[in-house]
């Protein structure tokens, strides 16, 4: 897709790179003059296609790493530090100034991940507006457990005051196809919790952390957030290696958390918190409501371009209806808009991967010489930053699109003349996150609901897998995930239960009545947030 740069719209032209070379540790917004990793789009602006500069970020070394987990190790002090001690509306009172100052940078922010990842410019307005939300949403939701915890319980002649306290050291990593919500679902509840943070953006979908800089220096004390920019082997492993981080906060792929993981000294004592890949189903049974199923399977398939852990990845169609779903889903398929991003009803965009056509091509090559084929027209058409999804029928579960998570636009269909067929395979996969299953028939979908929901983690009825709304739990069984991210789960994720024990004594009375009345315990305290 081309478009020459008289034509892009005023508001979202790259006229000027942007060049990051600061990155922000201990505090303060430090100079880089050694190697920048140029940042590509590839979306094109000239006739002839050629990927746009959009800046350069800093190439840190492991040393810079080193420094940047220094800075968070010092604020965290061993739970001494400012932050970790901290009172709860103090905590509230920076996240709060922090959000002030991000939603001043909206407009930067959305033409940026616009231009890095190809998201179409409503999804991309949506994702920033939805992460503001969560920082909001987290405080209340701080302050509701707060307010919860503003009491002493008493059993057996002990006084308890129960509350939640910081794990340490965050190291955050987050992924390019949601680079500011997904990265802020971890983020965020781990710094309003107390802990300190090294965060490293994701490769693409980097500069629009630029504009929140300055934000996160003048928002927290010196270390509590510390950002670096480089690859992340080279960053991730020496810092690991220290056995200082005390957890892991990731979204990508297993892979990439067992290989960051291993390098721990200590791994009994590291937390996981990580988002990771899924191979969702739909499931569309023989009394579906076509029209609705093939709406649903159209979004949950091909939004944004299907590069999302949520994506419905492959879908099962009874034998009785599938050639009429195949007939009609494939000329939905075809008739979704490909352009770039602020393009009026766009639904396709470029992919931010330069290698993903050539990878998802491979995907489709592989399906067809094993039996599918691709069948809807346009489907495996390729440009130069794009591969029009190919809907694929018969797939073979010898194909590797049958069990790779394609995080990509091709969409692989298999009948099933029993239901046990899809439950037998996904017991079998290695994943389990979501599944849609499209029906009507209660007696059906009684015992297939009972089933399902010990397979995956979410079973969506009659509508396409999600993320959202963010008060519900994300999580998932196998490899999909650890922990449990939600606004209300993710607090617990980043925190641990703690609490001051007393025995039921005049002595002990006098003491904690002087430590509440004179309120001189940030941990001690019954006061409650409005």
């Amino acid at each position: 897709m081309t478009e020459t740069l008289k034509q892009i719209p005023d508001t979202y032209k790259i006229t000027t790179p942007l060049n990051q070379n600061t990155y922000l540790v201990g505090g303060e917004l430090k100079k880089w003059t050694g190697e920048t990793a140029a940042v590509y789009s590839t979306i094109s602006s000239t006739e002839k296609y050629k990927p746009t500069l959009l800046g350069t970020v800093p190439n840190l070394t492991g040393e810079e790493g080193i420094d940047a987990l220094n800075a968070a190790v010092k604020a965290y002090d061993r739970g001494q530090g400012l932050w970790p001690t901290m009172r709860v509306e103090d905590r509230i009172v920076a996240m709060e100034k922090f959000a002030a100052q991000m939603k001043t940078k909206r407009a930067a922010i959305v033409k940026l991940l616009m231009w890095e990842i190809g998201k179409s410019l409503p999804d991309s307005e949506k994702e920033f507006d939805r992460t503001v939300e969560y920082i909001y949403d987290t405080i209340e939701d701080y302050k509701k457990m707060d307010r919860d915890s503003a009491k002493f319980e008493k059993h057996s002649g002990v006084y308890a005051h129960i509350k939640r306290g910081p794990l340490g050291v965050v190291l955050c990593l987050g992924p390019y196809n949601y680079p500011l919500n997904e990265t802020f679902a971890l983020l965020i509840p781990a710094l309003i919790m107390g802990n300190t943070t090294v965060f490293k953006p994701a490769k693409h979908g980097v500069l629009l952390l630029s504009p929140l800089l300055e934000a996160f220096q003048n928002s927290f004390p010196a270390g509590v957030v510390n950002i670096i920019y480089g690859r992340g082997r080279t960053l991730a492993t020496p810092i690991m290696k220290t056995g200082l981080v005390d957890v892991l906060a990731l979204i990508g792929n297993s892979k990439s958390a067992n290989a960051i993981q291993e390098n721990h000294p200590q791994k009994n004592r590291l937390r996981l918190v990580l988002g990771l890949e899924a191979k969702n189903p739909g499931i569309v049974l023989p009394d579906a409501d076509l029209d609705l199923a093939i709406a649903e399977c159209i979004s949950g398939s091909t939004s944004f371009n299907g590069q999302r852990c949520t994506a419905l990845k492959i879908l099962y169609v009874h034998e009785h209806i599938v050639d009429e779903f195949n007939k009609r889903f494939t000329k939905a398929v075809d008739a979704l808009k490909f352009g770039n991003p602020w393009e009026d009803n766009v639904k396709l965009t470029p992919l931010p991967e330069p290698n993903k056509p050539a990878y998802i091509q491979g995907l489709i090559d592989d399906a067809v010489a094993k039996g599918a084929a691709i069948i809807n027209k346009k489907g495996g058409e390729t440009t130069e930053n794009y591969i029009f999804p190919a809907v694929l029928y018969p797939v073979s579960k010898e194909s590797r699109v049958f069990e790779e998570e394609q995080f990509g636009p091709v969409i692989p269909i298999v009948s099933f003349k029993n239901i046990q067929e899809p439950l037998d395979d996904m017991a079998a996969s290695n994943y389990g996150q979501q599944v849609s299953v499209f029906g009507s028939n209660v007696k059906t979908l009684a015992p297939l609901i009972d089933t399902l929901v010990n397979l995956v983690c979410r079973v969506n009825l009659n509508s396409a897998a999600q993320r959202g709304p963010d008060v519900y739990p994300f999580t998932g069984r196998k490899d999909s995930a650890v922990a449990t991210l939600s606004v209300h789960d993710a607090l617990r994720s980043f925190s641990i239960r703690t609490f001051v024990a007393a025995k039921d004594t005049a002595y002990n009375s006098a003491i904690l009545k002087e430590l509440l009345d004179k309120k001189s315990s940030n941990f001690v305290s019954t006061d409650y947030i409005l």
